[in-house]
């Protein structure tokens, strides 16, 4: 589904409305000139965006999501994982972890989610 494949400004704007929403639409263009830098037209401009990809609503000038963060991240993770790792987990995490060291702590986290994802 090509419609979750957000844009940095899309993403941007999204990351507020989840951390706000419900949120007014008047709210959300002042919040968004405070933190993006943004004016009016722009936030209006993303958000018809938005709401022609179904990833958000913009009813009696109230703004909420139609369309999840997990989502957003799973759908970019599996995009990323297919264009640049031909979708080989394994490969990704290799590349990752290459010049990285883990903390106890994060090494305990990762096998306890590949024990989960194997069950």
């Amino acid at each position: 589904m090509d419609s979750l494949k957000l844009f940095d400004a899309e993403y941007r704007l999204m990351d507020i409305i989840w951390e706000m929403e419900p949120v007014g639409s008047t709210e959300l263009c002042r919040v968004c000139a405070q933190r993006l830098g943004w004016k009016k037209p722009t936030t209006y401009t993303v958000l018809r965006k938005l709401a022609g990809k179904g990833i958000l609503k913009n009813e009696n000038a109230t703004v909420t999501s139609l369309v999840g963060r997990r989502q957003v991240q799973q759908y970019e993770t599996q995009a990323l994982l297919e264009k640049n790792f031909d979708g080989s987990l394994p490969a990704f995490l290799a590349t990752f972890l290459q010049d990285r060291k883990l903390t106890k702590e994060e090494a305990a986290e990762l096998e306890r989610m590949i024990e989960e994802a194997t069950k």
